[in-house]
């Protein structure tokens, strides 16, 4: 692929992101800080970008433009579909503007499906959440949860989201966005806390992990280190440039779990500033720990393909 369809590709993503009209002023400031972490790689400046789309210097046309090979054009509409889809199902704008995407870039109906399967993965989350919190006709007790099987469950949803992101497939990728939310449901169902999604999203939001702007993170670094969209020989060969990266995925689930078992825990006391501080911390904690359990998450991706991830997501 070549560094003007990458630039394609980056643009296309933030013309999803934006599509709405409806994100919070912390998510923009999210992915403004993750647009300028990630610039100057493979020659794309991230911050112009950002900047091109905010004022509305770019457009559809001109991206599908650039976009010459059929999988580019196929990478481009994955992704656009996930960031749309990466903070809940596709809002009406966000449908329409998908299909423009798939007849700018003459894409057939297994575009559409794709689509399908995002919105699925999407919806994953808030129906087993609303099932569970609707069995609970009163408010649960409080608990003293097993700590040490919390610690475990931390533990291997952070192994499974660190092998997440070592699969080339876009889907792989989204799928730990919904996998995160789950765990803090659980956590907070441990210490009598029957959450639902719009209270689990500002959790993660407040302690600094945007939806929208957590999946540009992931997939940005996969789609610039070359790894995004390589099927089949694409993951022997991301596992060992998965080594020496800052293997995100791990760390902020690994952060975002213990964080919620203190926080739920201590009966949600702690302020936005402590939490912030928490997680700020626990995620370097679990850099640390990244290289300790890398062959387990190597291990577990050479188990996973994409026809589980909706599975996954659901079971969790």
């Amino acid at each position: 692929m070549t560094p003007s369809e990458t630039k394609a590709i980056v643009t296309l993503s933030l013309l999803a992101a934006f599509v709405d009209g409806e994100k919070h002023e912390r998510e923009r400031a999210e992915i403004k800080r993750i647009a300028e972490g990630l610039s100057q790689a493979d020659g794309v400046n991230l911050p112009t970008i950002y900047q091109d789309v905010l004022m509305k210097r770019v457009s559809l046309a001109s991206v599908a433009g650039e976009l010459k090979s059929a999988e580019s054009r196929q990478l481009a509409y994955e992704m656009a579909v996930c960031m749309c889809d990466a903070d809940g199902v596709q809002s009406e704008p966000e449908r329409l503007f998908l299909m423009d995407v798939r007849s700018s870039l003459g894409l057939d109906a297994s575009a559409a499906q794709f689509s399908q399967r995002a919105e699925d993965i999407a919806a994953a989350v808030p129906a087993a959440v609303a099932v569970t919190a609707a069995a609970a006709a009163t408010p649960a007790a409080p608990q003293a949860p097993d700590s040490t099987e919390l610690d475990r469950a931390i533990l291997n949803a952070a192994i499974l989201n660190g092998a997440l992101e070592l699969l080339p497939e876009t889907l792989s990728t989204m799928a730990i966005i919904p996998l995160q939310m789950k765990l803090v449901y659980r956590i907070g169902q441990a210490h009598g806390y029957q959450l639902d999604t719009g209270h689990i999203k500002d959790f993660l939001a407040t302690v600094g992990v945007g939806l929208t702007s957590q999946y540009l993170e992931q997939a940005g670094r996969k789609l610039l280190g070359g790894l995004l969209g390589k099927v089949g020989g694409g993951l022997l060969g991301g596992l060992g440039k998965q080594a020496v990266s800052s293997g995100m995925s791990f760390a902020s689930t690994y952060a975002l779990g213990h964080v919620a078992k203190r926080y739920y825990a201590g009966g949600r006391t702690l302020s936005t500033q402590m939490l912030k501080d928490a997680f700020s911390s626990v995620v370097k904690e679990g850099q640390g720990l990244q290289t300790q359990y890398l062959p387990a998450i190597q291990e577990r991706a050479r188990t996973l393909d994409t026809s589980q991830v909706l599975s996954l997501v659901k079971n969790a």
